[in-house]
């Protein structure tokens, strides 16, 4: 007796979803949780490598009130309990008062080395996140999420 070997059905594949908040969320947390991982390794929490992170897109030193305001403005998060992230930096030595401005801090040497080894090893983890995804996709999902968040943020002011 000879026997046919079973075929399988193919599964079709799910659909591609639009963007949404639900896909924008889940597409963030993913990749949040991996930074997390690598902030962790530092004995660095996410809002404090924001901060940084701020102050690094400055150039190396920022006006002690526009980080605040760059912070909160970012994570949509108390005033003052981004002040107390800020006064932690400078606690734990990362950030310093700026000696050609007292108003301005700046990356201490730990702090720049810090920054570096977080962005070099969260960069690797977003090359692999982006390889293969066509330059003209990344534009356009760059365009649509900058609108969202336009859009988010022009809610926000109103409803102050």
């Amino acid at each position: 007796m000879t026997t046919t070997p079973a075929t399988a059905t193919p599964v079709p594949a799910a659909p591609v979803p639009a963007v949404n908040g639900r896909v924008i969320a889940l597409a963030h947390y993913a990749s949040r949780a991996l930074l997390e991982g690598v902030l962790t390794r530092h004995g660095l929490a996410f809002e404090q490598s924001v901060a940084l992170r701020a102050v690094a897109l400055a150039g190396g030193s920022l006006g002690r009130d526009a980080l605040v305001a760059d912070v909160v403005g970012s994570l949509k998060a108390p005033e003052p309990a981004v002040r107390a992230v800020v006064e932690g930096l400078v606690t734990a030595g990362l950030l310093a008062e700026d000696p050609a401005e007292a108003s301005r801090l700046r990356y201490t040497e730990a702090g720049h080395a810090l920054v570096d080894g977080t962005t070099a090893e969260s960069g690797e983890i977003s090359a692999r996140l982006y390889a293969g995804i066509p330059a003209e996709d990344l534009a356009a999902a760059g365009r649509v999420l900058s609108l969202v968040a336009e859009r988010a943020n022009a809610e926000l002011a109103a409803h102050r």
